[in-house]
């Protein structure tokens, strides 16, 4: 873990976006068209995103909006249309200069910024290198993923390979679903509204259901907007696992057991569903998150984590263990 630094006291949100501008065209491979800035305002190919290129791409605002949310530090990583999914073997110099660009980034921020970088998830090999480069870069403390990748999850293969590479060097996992198109999501932002949620639900039963915290029990590994659906659904796998032989046999323990061993955001846009995850999660596994700067974002996330019920040095400490970084 390469965060050598203190970071700024106070509530930690590790769930947030940014990219630079000369990265703006997405990684080879991308079907999207690339962002582009039209006026000051930031468009996926012909799509208006909402807010302003400087809340994704200017270290400078992104710094002033975090002091102005009230947070101690921020986490940012970037916006999943940027994950390198699509041409992975031709994306090793994009991964590279968004990893080194994000050092230096945070770096100069007096420990407002911490970082999340990059890595490939089809070749081990390529996977160990980028994230053995990521460790020893001041200022990073993990690596954001999607959930699903070429229709798998981390239950087996490589990619539950690179979860157990990042375990072994320190680094943070932050898994951040892609909205992955579906006809019937077609219309009314479900891809988003539904996909998302669901990504990231198939995800955390892939993590519970294969056993992977028992091979890997010093991942940390985090689940945004709540987990999705995961924390209405745990008491469905639970008994899943107890009445059939084929849900439990990879896993030695129930999932409820494991559930509580991984880290959730608060993203949830209901106190509810946030009553419902701190019923299930452990109270020091859930860490602040905003979404900044999408549209879809928490817009206080520290008054909605704490009029949750969550209180501020709990955050903080929370933050900062799923960071690996002392108090």
């Amino acid at each position: 873990m390469a965060v050598t630094g203190d970071i700024r006291a106070g509530i930690i949100d590790v769930h947030a976006h940014w990219l630079p501008r000369d990265l703006l065209a997405l990684p080879p491979g991308s079907p999207l068209g690339g962002l582009n800035d039209r006026d000051g305002d930031l468009y996926l190919g012909d799509l208006p995103l909402s807010f302003p290129t400087a809340a994704m791409t200017d270290i400078e605002t992104v710094v002033a909006d975090t002091v102005k949310a009230g947070l101690g530090a921020r986490v940012i990583s970037a916006p999943p249309f940027a994950f390198p999914v699509h041409a992975p073997e031709q994306a090793d110099d994009y991964i590279t200069a968004y990893n080194e660009q994000l050092a230096q980034a945070v770096s100069s921020t007096d420990g407002t910024l911490v970082g999340l970088g990059l890595v490939r998830l089809d070749d081990v090999a390529a996977a160990r290198r980028q994230l053995t480069r990521l460790a020893a870069l001041d200022g990073v403390a993990g690596v954001a993923v999607p959930p699903l990748a070429h229709g798998h999850s981390y239950g087996a293969g490589v990619m539950r390979e690179v979860l157990g590479v990042a375990a072994g060097l320190g680094l943070a996992v932050l898994v951040h679903p892609m909205q992955l198109p579906r006809p019937e999501w077609a219309d009314h932002y479900l891809v988003n509204l539904i996909g998302n949620p669901v990504e990231s639900t198939t995800a955390v039963a892939s993590v519970l259901l294969d056993g992977v915290l028992e091979e890997l029990p010093d991942l940390r590994i985090c689940f945004v907007h709540g987990g999705g659906c995961a924390p209405s659904l745990i008491g469905r796998w639970e008994h899943g696992w107890r009445s059939r032989a084929d849900v439990r046999r990879g896993s030695s323990r129930p999932p409820a057991e494991s559930f509580a061993r991984l880290y959730f955001d608060t993203i949830t846009h209901d106190p509810e569903v946030l009553r419902l995850l701190r019923a299930h999660a452990a109270p020091e596994r859930i860490v602040c998150g905003s979404d900044y700067p999408f549209d879809m974002a928490q817009p206080d996330p520290v008054g909605f984590a704490l009029a949750g019920g969550m209180d501020a040095a709990t955050l903080e400490a929370n933050g900062r263990a799923f960071l690996g970084i002392g108090s």
